[in-house]
């Protein structure tokens, strides 16, 4: 996440607190919990907010959900979520019935009593939250003991090897081990150059900042503790800072080695694995889609990312649907949110991936869906052997690691604690603070906006 789009959100989030801190229940066909009084069979109209810009997979997903709500005109909002357009919304009563968004922000909107609780939703119409998706999944989304919200995706991370580095320097893929920071900074050593002081090949690309999250908790720190309290300054997540220093103090220092990643043709013909610019790099899942037109031009692999044990770890973030607790037609948003993530549209889903996979002679990387039966189904029924040595050892390392993921933690506080948290490392690895102080005046920004939130 860019510096900009962070204070985007932040103000977003502080426009909506301003907004929401007096909403209550709808006066419609709600509990005394607040909770709806969810039908199963909805009629009517329905308001969604969501698919923006929708591909293969959302278009497919969202005919799959329509057929499932027989006799529900569906109205669509096909754009990206915003804060300040659903503050917006809510201030003028023109609420959706069913929202779009990302994870983090969940809680937040749970704590302000602006989305309704969704256990009855899931008790209506049988679906038992862990079991459809993976526990750490469900874990984004439950804020004091209720699930607030219907999650989608989980994209798990690993680190692509480029190959073709690694071999020129002479590492193996063992030495790329982040449980093991002597030896992997030993193989950092080796693939590492520069063109006078200025970074021309990263041995080791961390994602620092974008992927900060994994390396604190992965590392067996902590983000948020009971209800979402904030816990940036606990001990334990002053190990991931540190490590990450000696990872950029080793090519060129922090500034250097992010003015060079910055300059990366990620999503180009130009990218750091043609260009040999990285020797090994922390990414999630779908990177390797983006990869895939170039499969001739790179020699791939990819390793689990590893706790301080040895043991493989990934981050469970992702998207999820909510219903505003203004909704006019919550049982009909229920029942959708629940279509789009039960198998059969997983399935719609795969099949449409599929078809464009053939279409653009492309490699079939999967879908990681969040659901661990719609996983498995479409790994057997769609994800073949491809004929690229190193993409189906990057796709199998995938698929190892997707059961190892962990929740960022749910908190109300949850966009204001990532942002934070990249405040504090890049403080920490500019050496502009000590990890220890860094964390700590993280952690009072952190709390301050955890109070606005929940009333202190």
């Amino acid at each position: 996440m860019t510096m900009r789009r962070s204070a985007f959100i932040a103000a977003g989030i502080a426009a909506v607190l301003a907004a929401t801190t007096a909403c209550g229940s709808s006066d419609d066909d709600t509990g005394a919990d607040g909770a709806a009084a969810f039908d199963g069979k909805p009629t009517g109209t329905l308001s969604a907010w969501g698919f923006n810009n929708a591909d293969d997979v959302g278009k497919a997903r969202m005919a799959y959900a329509e057929k499932q709500l027989d006799g529900v005109k569906i109205e669509m909002d096909e754009t990206g979520f915003d804060a300040q357009k659903f503050t917006t919304r809510l201030a003028g009563g023109n609420v959706p019935d069913v929202v779009q968004m990302d994870r983090q922000y969940v809680a937040t909107y749970a704590a302000q009593g602006v989305i309704m609780p969704l256990d009855k939703c899931y008790t209506t119409h049988q679906v038992t939250p862990r079991e459809r998706f993976y526990p750490f999944v469900v874990d984004d989304v439950t804020y004091k003991n209720q699930v607030w919200a219907v999650p989608q995706f989980y994209q798990p991370t690993a680190i692509l090897l480029n190959k073709t580095v690694m071999d020129a320097a002479g590492v193996l893929e063992g030495d790329i081990d982040t449980s093991n920071p002597d030896k992997l900074l030993g193989a950092v050593a080796k693939m590492y150059k520069a063109n006078g002081d200025v970074p021309a090949t990263l041995g080791f690309n961390p994602q620092a900042t974008g992927q900060a999250e994994l390396w604190v908790v992965g590392m067996g720190g902590k983000l948020s503790g009971e209800n979402g309290v904030p816990t940036l300054d606990d001990p334990a997540n002053v190990y991931a800072l540190e490590l990450l220093k000696r990872i950029t103090d080793a090519q060129g220092g922090f500034a250097k080695y992010k003015s060079f990643t910055d300059s990366f043709d990620t999503f180009g013909e130009k990218n750091q694995f043609v260009q040999n610019q990285v020797g090994a790099e922390v990414d999630a899942q779908w990177y390797p889609n983006v990869l895939s037109p170039y499969k001739d031009k790179i020699k791939l692999g990819a390793v689990p990312f590893k706790d301080k044990t040895g043991k493989p770890v990934s981050m469970a973030g992702g998207s999820a649907f909510v219903v505003p607790t203004k909704a006019k037609n919550p049982s009909a948003g229920c029942k959708w949110a629940l279509a789009l993530t039960e198998e059969g549209s997983w399935m719609a889903a795969a099949e449409a991936r599929a078809a464009t996979v053939k279409e653009k002679k492309s490699i079939n990387t999967g879908l990681f869906t969040g659901s661990p039966a719609a996983d498995k189904t479409i790994r057997e029924k769609f994800v073949t052997p491809s004929g690229n040595e190193g993409f189906d050892k990057v796709i199998s390392t995938y698929y190892e690691v997707v059961g190892t993921g962990k929740s960022y933690g749910s908190s109300p506080a949850g966009q204001q604690i990532k942002q934070e948290l990249l405040n504090a490392i890049t403080a920490a690895l500019l050496g502009d603070k000590a990890p220890q102080k860094a964390l700590a005046d993280a952690q009072s920004a952190a709390m301050q906006a955890y109070k606005t939130v929940t009333g202190g």
